[in-house]
């Protein structure tokens, strides 16, 4: 039996399920890292099509954790986690399986961040695969959203210009130290997909601990904008799956999470909100309907698995 690994060393954390072509891409970007990754952590939910042929090919020293019980984003990163810690990991790198590092500079620009301003965990940009200048996601600074990685940065001439502080996307590139989990904890089961990553911010927030994103540091992802619809002139946003697993994981979830300390005020805007999106922009009653009955599921903490 091996010992634990030496000071300072950065475990990776994927998860994946079938999608072993996507996870090609993503583990050979973390092999290329100038700051050299110590051990790589792969979660399958899906080992009925392996991609231990995958994680064995990558040229970095792996585990590969099969689960035949698929335990979602949630879990998967929770097994995971929790595995690195075990090995001795002193930084933790968590990535999905369908995105990757923008360079091979991403996880040395992080670290050192982190490092020089003393972050609990730093997050890089996460930008569209397609179209780097572009985010994968809305991201809101102050009153106002973004779409794009130059207006991101332009947003603030003035501001700090390495830090977008107390903002992250913890499982799309984030770098933790392994003393922060011993805070916040690990990711939650129940939420399975969806959410889980919002419940970490949530619980980073108010353990007061320093976190933010790293401007200089990109992680690329397919495009998922395209679920924020914009209502009263692109002011505000309601998040639409057109998924129905999506859309059930994601109504469920958002109900227990605007219940929880830290998100009850925002959750006093969820109402209207959503009623002006389904009953004024898209004119769907049965849908809003269906989101009061998810949302109030996952409220009463009834985390029943898609049907």
């Amino acid at each position: 039996m091996s010992g634990p690994l030496p000071p300072g060393s950065v475990v990776a954390v994927v998860v994946t399920r079938h999608r072993s072509e996507l996870l090609v891409d993503s583990l050979a970007a973390m092999a290329k890292q100038t700051h050299p990754v110590a051990h790589l952590v792969v979660v399958d939910n899906g080992p009925d099509r392996s991609a231990r042929e995958v994680v064995e090919a990558c040229g970095l020293p792996a585990t590969w954790l099969p689960s035949w019980h698929n335990l979602g984003g949630a879990g998967g990163f929770a097994l995971g986690i929790l595995h690195a810690l075990a090995k001795g990991a002193d930084w933790v790198w968590l990535g999905d399986d369908d995105g990757h590092a923008g360079d091979d500079t991403a996880l040395a620009t992080l670290l050192d961040l982190a490092e020089r301003r003393g972050l609990a965990a730093v997050s890089p940009v996460v930008a569209d695969k397609a179209d780097p200048d572009r985010l994968a996601f809305p991201l809101r600074r102050g009153l106002t959203w973004h779409r794009t990685r130059p207006a991101l940065l332009a947003a603030d001439p003035g501001g700090d210009r390495e830090l977008l502080p107390g903002i992250a996307s913890f499982f799309n590139g984030a770098l933790f130290r392994a003393s922060t989990f011993d805070v916040v904890g690990v990711p939650d089961l129940r939420l399975f997909v969806r959410g889980d990553e919002v419940e970490t911010h949530r619980r980073m927030l108010r353990s007061g601990l320093p976190f933010g994103t790293a401007l200089q540091a990109t992680y690329l992802h397919p495009q998922g904008g395209e679920e924020f619809k914009p209502m009263l002139g692109g002011r505000l946003h309601a998040q639409d799956p057109e998924d129905p697993t999506k859309r059930y994981y994601t109504y469920r979830n958002r109900g227990y999470l605007m219940s929880q300390p830290g998100m009850r005020r925002i959750g006093l805007l969820e109402l209207p909100r959503f009623a002006w999106y389904f009953l004024v922009t898209k004119k769907d009653p049965r849908g809003f309907r269906d989101w009061l009955r998810l949302l109030n599921q996952g409220r009463g903490e009834r985390f029943h698995r898609a049907p």
